[in-house]
């Protein structure tokens, strides 16, 4: 390229005043289109990271820890984007409708299956026009309340919400999110009655109830790990099988008394279905291999997150299990759409 430039530059006229200033216009100009070609070169395609929820959730927080890194493995830039609203089905359908190239992911958790369920007119299938590219983590979830309630444990807050059936209420990252799904689950279990609220996100959900305008929230981990301190709210219970190592103080569900509670959600890339193979297979190598780095795995600790990677056969296998089985689960919680 230089070579072309130079020889370029020397078949251009030598003499007189203004012959130099056409020498120069055009070495500028000669200069300007080899940088410029210089760089399509060597520049990659941008990766695209599609969070269907707001800044804070847990989706969200995932994405921004470890997509730095996924693109200095996979040689690309890689940019995260809030695509929120509707449970999250906004940013699916964004996914969904894109090329599938390799070039644009859904930054999903398991609501990403509830959607059928709750929005009869879903402009895309959860199953048929997606597929797995990788596990990325886990997370249980914290049931909270506010600390106007004056509850220090769930049986008080149990108690609490069955004199007042249907007065108090709930907030949630939406219809269809998991945090909505999950309280649904609870309060079936637990015979208790709440007005659901659904909001744009579990932030916004939080924040009502900050407001003292929500009784309660169930949220993913990582989102309420930064409230264990704060006088405002009361985190109640953990809906794991076993207590979190990274907030330790907090009692699961059974211990709380309610035994055999388990919720949780999966966190994971899923790509436009029709992706190439070896693109899906690309992207999971540099995941698996992004989430080797102690210092990757040490940001997830500090928020709460699970790193938990899997091979893309795995992953694509749990998919298709979880989706079989999620309609039973949903129809038993009584969750609906307001």
């Amino acid at each position: 390229m230089i070579l072309i430039v130079t020889r370029a530059f020397s078949a251009l006229p030598a003499t007189g005043c203004k012959h130099e200033m056409f020498r120069q216009k055009h070495l500028v100009f000669l200069i300007s289109l080899w940088l410029g070609l210089g760089v399509a070169a060597n520049s990659q395609p941008i990766l695209h990271l599609v969070v269907p929820y707001a800044a804070g959730s847990v989706q969200d927080v995932v994405a921004r820890v470890f997509s730095d890194e996924l693109g200095r493995r996979l040689g690309q830039k890689t940019v995260v984007e809030n695509r929120s609203g509707a449970g999250g089905t906004i940013g699916a359908a964004f996914v969904a409708r894109s090329l599938p190239d390799g070039l644009t992911l859904l930054v999903a958790g398991s609501s990403h299956h509830y959607a059928t369920y709750f929005y009869p007119k879903l402009a895309y299938d959860p199953v048929k026009d997606f597929v797995g590219v990788s596990q990325l983590g886990f997370s249980g979830f914290v049931i909270a309340a506010p600390a106007s309630m004056h509850v220090t444990n769930m049986a008080e807050y149990i108690k609490a919400v069955k004199s007042k059936p249907a007065i108090y209420n709930f907030t949630s990252a939406g219809n269809g999110s998991a945090s909505h799904l999950g309280m649904a689950f609870f309060l079936n279990r637990s015979g208790l009655q709440m007005v659901h609220i659904p909001m744009r996100s579990t932030g916004d959900a939080v924040t009502e109830m900050l407001a003292d305008r929500s009784q309660g929230v169930m949220a993913a981990l990582p989102a309420m790990i930064g409230y264990r301190n704060d006088p405002r709210i009361k985190l109640l219970a953990y809906t794991a099988t076993t207590r979190s190592p990274f907030l330790p103080e907090v009692p699961t569900l059974e211990e709380a008394g309610l035994p055999g509670f388990v919720y949780g959600s999966w966190i994971g890339l899923l790509a436009p279905a029709g992706t190439p193979k070896v693109e899906i297979e690309r992207i999971n190598k540099a995941v698996v291999l992004t989430f080797t780095d102690s210092a990757i795995l040490a940001r997830l600790a500090a928020l709460g997150a699970e790193a938990n990677t899997v091979e893309t056969e795995k992953f694509q296998e749990m998919l298709q299990l979880e989706s079989a089985s999620i309609a039973a689960a949903i129809r038993a919680s009584g969750a609906l759409v307001e």
